[in-house]
């Protein structure tokens, strides 16, 4: 990971917008928070918020409806770091703990 010295003024921004999105997550305002999630991650940030940005992709599409993008999002998540779980918190969801299981189990 990048100490702060030594990360571009273009990481930070991912970091900002990554703040912003997990903001609006928590503010149920999905639709901005995907949109900021995936800024998120084209601006740049370190593997762990990348992670962070792919699993809450992940939990907006579950949410929504849309199986196939969520499981898409917990692989890409499950590719960055292979040993990505869960906080209990979001395993226990009905919608996401199972797809993220399944996933996992698959790879």
């Amino acid at each position: 990971m990048q100490s702060r010295a030594s990360a571009s003024p273009q990481d930070y921004r991912g970091e900002q917008t990554l703040a912003t999105a997990l903001r609006q997550y928590e503010d149920a305002r999905y639709s901005e928070s995907a949109r900021n999630l995936q800024n998120a991650i084209y601006q740049g940030l370190s593997d762990k918020d990348r992670v962070t940005a792919h699993k809450h992709l992940a939990f907006i599409h579950c949410a929504s409806g849309r199986e196939g993008e969520c499981r898409d999002e917990f692989g890409r998540a499950l590719d960055i770091d292979p040993k990505t779980e869960l906080t209990r918190a979001e395993a226990g969801h009905p919608r996401w703990g199972p797809v993220f299981r399944s996933v996992k189990a698959a790879r």
